[in-house]
């Protein structure tokens, strides 16, 4: 059932107001887009460099005010804790995060310094579901999901609201897939706003259950040691979850896969501006518009969001350089 609306997606906007930034459309000038234009939504502007601030903070919002002072927890990779971790900061609640212990170090630490309890696990993300749940169970906290919740799907949405509000003559926007929180947001306010713009999403082929899923019309999940092997660590989720897969099965057009050489290219690419420097799952969507064209819908105006900015300096200098593997 598709249970998140346009409505809640700008009451979801209205709460996020002078908390997350809304971010300007950038145009990219690049050979590869000569063809069309190709605008960037650069979420590695928000106060955590990365969207997911969004959903964090309009689910946490809407918790009553006893479930807020219960604390929350969720499960992350990295992004989606620190969304959790400065909203809980914002609302005076507690947050507990449960992440992989393969996440980049940059993360870690950046979750830390907002205040929030880190409790490290396997890579698997069965592994810090699993925990977190167990944790919320001994000490009654709130779970935070990191996409599969109607609150998280509308707090993504609204980054659709603020592409249409900015560029109304978009044809085609790009979005990354890990679990499916922010297409199948950004989808919903973009189709119930204007349905005749594509919603392209773009994964790794390491982790391509989200295409796998479309084409199969039913979820498919990928094994750990396959998805972990990307370089993109905010989309190792083995799944996408149920509430996004029934968005994505409505108004998502097409996933496209992209292979790892055209991530490192793209982040390559994106870091020639200090504002649209991107971590790796941040630029797979850019990577999707300029590499894989002749599957693409022929469209002149395209968006492509950066989900977030949170690279490693290292990581970065390697990829410039071209020896990152």
């Amino acid at each position: 059932m598709i249970t998140v609306t346009l409505d809640e997606i700008r009451l979801a906007q209205a709460r996020l107001h002078g908390i997350s930034r809304r971010t300007p459309l950038i145009e990219f000038l690049h050979t590869e887009s000569d063809s069309c234009r190709l605008f960037l939504k650069p979420e590695n502007q928000q106060p955590i460099g990365a969207f997911k601030l969004r959903g964090a903070y309009n689910k946490i919002a809407s918790l009553s005010e006893d479930d807020r002072k219960r604390g929350v927890i969720t499960y992350s990779s990295g992004n989606h804790g620190q969304g959790v971790a400065y909203a809980a900061r914002a609302l005076k609640t507690k947050a507990v995060i449960v992440m992989p212990s393969n996440a980049p170090a940059i993360k870690l630490e950046a979750t830390a310094s907002l205040g929030a309890e880190i409790v490290l696990v396997g890579p698997a993300s069965a592994d810090r579901q699993l925990k977190a749940e167990e944790l919320a169970a001994q000490h009654g906290y709130v779970i935070v999901p990191p996409f599969n919740d109607e609150q998280i799907i509308a707090g993504q949405g609204t980054i659709g609201l603020e592409i249409l509000e900015d560029l109304p003559e978009v044809e085609a926007v790009f979005a990354p897939v890990g679990g499916g929180g922010m297409i199948s947001g950004v989808a919903t306010a973009i189709k119930l706003s204007k349905p005749s713009v594509k919603i392209i999403g773009v994964e790794p082929e390491l982790a391509g259950d989200a295409q796998a899923s479309l084409r199969a019309g039913k979820i498919v999940q990928f094994p750990a040691d396959e998805v972990s092997r990307t370089i993109a660590d905010g989309l190792r989720t083995q799944s996408i979850g149920p509430i996004n897969f029934e968005h994505i099965r409505r108004y998502v057009d097409d996933i496209v896969t992209i292979s790892e050489d055209e991530i490192r290219e793209a982040v390559r690419l994106l870091a020639t501006n200090p504002r649209t420097v991107a971590e790796p799952s941040g630029a797979v969507a850019v990577a999707g518009c300029l590499f894989h064209q002749e599957q693409l819908p022929r469209t002149k105006i395209n968006v492509a969001i950066i989900s977030g900015g949170n690279i490693d300096p290292k990581m970065l200098e390697e990829i410039r350089r071209g020896s990152a593997r």
